[in-house]
């Protein structure tokens, strides 16, 4: 099989992990290729995602490489063995590779902890309310590609609606309850569906209200989505050009520790939802 041409975030990942692993156990690409017995070249299209790997080659390596980390070894061979082309697929070759890999993140946490300043969460956005959006992106989609965002920013909403759906944490600042994109009746039918939303089990809504003053990260949006094992957590970041994911050890806990100093801002879940009814009635 030839070597992917664009390789997602996800495998990129575990390639990266792979390598990581070879690398720390102080093996070369000749002695992992020795023992898939596969040429030296594999190793690297295999550990920079642009060839797949099977669970159990997966495995193989972890072994001989020493890896003592069993839940982490599980993880790294879940993530090999998944061969199941998510729903997102369909939009290759329609939309950016970075919107395919934010649904493919977002599939596959544990837990999401989101943060938004200006913005309501894409998940969260009803089909008016991100339609207003997109009528401010510099270029602004038209035709085709405006209907292929929406669509994928409706169908991202799936991973809320499955069996087990992650855990979904929310800190929302007053400004994006405020901001009225579209106008009165659409933010006010935004305000509800959020709304409807904080009413399920798994989802949790906290405001930073204006009074609450200054905070940390402000004016940044920041997705936490929570892997399996610790390791395997990815952060990404909203940006103009396009999403950025953050992966190492420091980044990762930049981040928790953000997210942590930021809900210690927010009103409680009760009184947020409060909160964001009065919101609500004055528009």
């Amino acid at each position: 099989m030839p070597p992917r041409s664009t390789p997602t975030a996800r495998q990129k990942r575990l390639g990266t992990e792979l390598r990581k692993m070879r690398v720390a156990a102080g093996m070369s690409t000749e002695y992992a290729a020795a023992l898939l017995n596969v040429p030296r070249t594999n190793i690297p299209n295999m550990e920079s995602g642009r060839s797949g790997i099977s669970a159990a080659r997966v495995r193989t390596l972890a072994g001989n490489y020493g890896c003592p980390d069993e839940e982490f070894i599980d993880a790294l061979a879940a993530m090999a063995g998944d061969h199941d082309k998510g729903w997102w697929e369909s939009y290759r070759g329609q939309l950016p590779p970075g919107l395919l890999d934010i649904a493919e993140m977002e599939w596959h946490a544990k837990r999401l902890r989101i943060a938004v300043t200006i913005h309501l969460p894409g998940l969260m956005q009803t089909e008016e309310h991100a339609r207003a959006v997109f009528d401010h992106v510099i270029p602004r989609p038209a035709g085709p590609d405006l209907e292929a965002r929406l669509a994928h920013r409706m169908d991202r909403k799936q991973v809320l609606d499955r069996t087990h759906p992650p855990a979904v944490n929310v800190i929302i600042h007053e400004a994006a309850l405020r901001i009225e994109f579209g106008g009165p009746r659409t933010t006010r039918a935004q305000l509800s569906h959020l709304l409807g939303l904080m009413e399920r089990d798994n989802i949790t809504v906290r405001v930073i209200p204006f009074k609450a003053g200054g905070f940390h990260g402000a004016g940044q949006s920041v997705v936490y989505a929570a892997a399996p094992v610790p390791q395997l957590d990815t952060v990404e970041l909203d940006a103009t050009h396009g999403p950025e994911f953050l992966d190492t050890d420091i980044q990762l806990a930049k981040y928790r520790a953000q997210l942590d100093a930021l809900e210690s801002r927010t009103l409680s879940p009760k009184e947020s939802r409060d909160f964001i009814h009065d919101v609500a009635r004055q528009i």
